[in-house]
């Protein structure tokens, strides 16, 4: 039976749970659909301030299924095409998704696991997590967006490193890269993402869209359309009810109550 993605609520965050235990939650066409339609739903929400991606059990996500990639190549190329295809739309769509998103990674993260969690805007990992890119062992070059957040955050050489060579590395590794955001102990992870979810949930929603935004143009704007970009989303924060409440709150002292 492939993997299934759950979806529940805690307050204003949706938690999206990857969810087959028994191969260290791998990744599978049902689960890239309803990635897709859960983000849908949430954007539709103004209730939903922010999303935790995380595995069922003692592990993240161990990637692409061998079995059924070792059936697919019976079959030909055109039933994985679509299955990629329907992995990058999940991708686009957690980097396009107006909300934080936040993965929260216990144990193994490996290969597609890898770069669905490099795709998420912050990673808190636990102490014991490895994260291993490498597909060579299988003879197997990455997806999923991994290759190209790696290589916008890392030096050129160390980027190949990790899809070349198949050593895990630890989250404090990942970490002194810039790649992870925080680690906890064992066993924390899936909380510590849920404090820092509702953390972001008491910001002003427009003005946290307007970050991520942003942040996901630089790589496709020169200094001055990016300015100009600033500019625009800084006038149209300035301009908006929760910017009222805002300055308000900073006058009397006391916490902000964004809508």
């Amino acid at each position: 039976m492939p993997s299934e993605l759950i979806t529940e609520r805690d307050g204003s965050t949706l938690i999206l749970t990857l969810s087959d235990p028994a191969t260290r939650n791998t990744l599978s066409p049902q689960v890239y659909a309803a990635g897709v339609e859960a983000l849908n739903v949430a954007d539709a929400d103004a209730s939903l301030r922010c999303v935790v991606l995380r595995g069922d059990g003692a592990h993240f996500c161990a990637g692409g299924d061998l079995n059924r990639l070792a059936a697919v190549r019976q079959r030909g190329p055109g039933e994985q095409r679509t299955s990629i295809d329907s992995f990058h739309a999940w991708i686009q769509a957690l980097r396009e998704f107006p909300k934080p998103v936040i993965a929260a990674v216990e144990g193994h993260a490996a290969g597609g696991g890898c770069s669905l969690a490099l795709a998420c805007d912050l990673i808190i990992a636990a102490e014991g997590a490895r994260f291993t890119m490498s597909y060579g062992r299988a003879g197997f070059s990455p997806d999923g967006g991994g290759s190209w957040h790696l290589a916008q955050t890392l030096p050129r050489a160390l980027a190949l490193q990790m899809m070349w060579l198949p050593e895990p590395m630890t989250a404090r590794q990942w970490q002194s890269l810039g790649l992870v955001n925080a680690v906890t102990d064992d066993g924390q992870a899936f909380s510590q993402a849920l404090q820092w979810a509702e953390r972001i949930a008491g910001m002003a929603s427009n003005a946290v869209a307007s970050v991520k935004a942003l942040v996901e143009q630089v790589p496709r704007r020169g200094l001055a359309e990016h300015l100009d970009a600033e500019r625009d989303q800084f006038l149209v924060n300035l301009f908006h009810d929760n910017a009222s409440e805002g300055l308000q709150a900073f006058f009397d002292k006391r916490r902000p109550r964004f809508r």
